[in-house]
């Protein structure tokens, strides 16, 4: 009777490590989706510290913001690390997915970008103005316009705004929507760029030093990591998520980026 408590035991433990990790017959190795910078920087930072743990991480970059989360949800990633909580509601509403938010880790101030002009002051009557074509994003980059006055939107808790809702624009701005990754690139052509950070550092832009207005500090969209529903209890996931909020992993973010990016933990 021991000796048959014993084998059930043993194939209760070995049952129940299997059902809660899904990781667990590859070698604990955590495949995340990210953008190159900063998201993809500090999975790297964080590898020999989760490698001490016996977990692998397999960092897959991405430049764009759809297909990480439809990787997500198609089961080629475990998680992904480069939206914010706003941008992931609109885009499971939209895609009928259910990919959920489990950890913040920094925010990543919108800024507005221009080779044309050094002041906000400066900014002439009809200026074209870039903006991203993504809901979220879009709306983001018009409430920073209208907190710097410029213009004014028919509802300011509104975060999926578009051009269609503002009510006055004194300075006639025109505006063109591409999308976000786009950006940097179309700054020679256009007057002014509204950009999110992970893409102006990639483009070399310092946001603190290049841009000529910045989201304040306190921002509400911080970046996440993000997982299937299924998956966020899953201890190798749970480690990910202690490293990237880390005491290391903040002293890494402040010293690296000066600003431009900042810890949301």
């Amino acid at each position: 009777m021991k000796k048959l408590f014993s084998i059930i035991l043993s194939i209760f433990i070995v049952v129940s490590f299997t059902g809660c990790s899904k990781f667990a017959n590859s070698g604990n190795k955590i495949v995340v989706g990210a953008t190159p910078v900063p998201h993809a920087e500090i999975l790297d930072f964080i590898k020999p510290k989760l490698k001490e743990k016996g977990i692998n991480i397999e960092i897959k970059e991405f430049t764009d913001y759809i297909t990480p989360n439809i990787a997500l949800n198609d089961k080629q990633l475990d998680a992904n690390f480069f939206q914010h909580v706003p941008y992931l509601e609109t885009f499971n509403k939209e895609r009928g997915m259910n990919l959920v938010a489990i950890a913040k880790v920094h925010v990543e101030p919108m800024g507005a970008y221009s080779i044309k002009y050094k002041s906000k002051d400066e900014i002439p009557n009809r200026a074209i103005v870039a903006i991203p074509n993504d809901a979220t994003n879009e709306g983001r980059a018009l409430l920073l316009l209208e907190k710097q006055g410029l213009i004014k939107l028919k509802d300011s808790t509104n975060l999926t705004t578009t051009p269609k809702d503002i009510i006055e624009n004194p300075k006639s701005l025109i505006f063109k929507e591409l999308e976000a990754a786009q950006l940097p690139r179309v700054l020679k052509d256009i007057d002014i760029a509204i950009i999110n950070t992970n893409y102006a550092l990639e483009a070399k832009l310092n946001p603190v030093k290049d841009s000529l207005f910045i989201e304040d500090k306190d921002s509400p969209y911080a970046n996440i990591l993000a997982v299937r529903p299924e998956d966020k209890d899953n201890p190798l996931i749970q480690e990910l998520i202690k490293a990237l909020q880390s005491e290391d992993v903040k002293k890494f973010i402040e010293g690296k980026y000066n600003g431009a990016v900042v810890p949301a933990f």
